[in-house]
């Protein structure tokens, strides 16, 4: 009976790492269907910007680069929710976290 707890112990740990590395998958391909965006439509701007005044000079003002640079912003934003932030959380953080967690309700529980 314990190697048949153990087996289905394992399988939940396997399923878990599947739907989580899928979950992880779909959002790496969420921002690189963002980035594609941003690429497209902001070069379809500056391309825009560069043939309605036929000016280089239009095409180093500020306006020729706003949405880029806000766009951009959240593109950043969006590729650190994505690939996360290990330089200030480190790599195990969150496991350490939950960890942490699970003990403090152990000991909470039997006090």
């Amino acid at each position: 009976m314990l190697n048949f707890k153990m087996m289905e112990n394992n399988n939940y740990t396997k399923e878990q790492q599947y739907v989580r590395a899928k979950k992880k998958v779909k959002s790496i391909k969420g921002f690189y269907s963002h980035l594609l965006v941003y690429l497209v439509v902001n070069g379809f701007i500056l391309g825009s910007r560069f043939i309605s005044t036929g000016d280089w000079e239009a095409f180093w003002e500020w306006q020729s680069y706003s949405t880029a640079i806000f766009w951009g912003i959240g593109l950043a934003f969006h590729a650190f929710s994505v690939f996360g932030i290990d330089v200030i959380l480190g790599k195990d953080w969150e496991d350490r976290k939950i960890k942490q967690l699970m003990d403090k309700d152990r000991t909470n529980k039997w006090e």
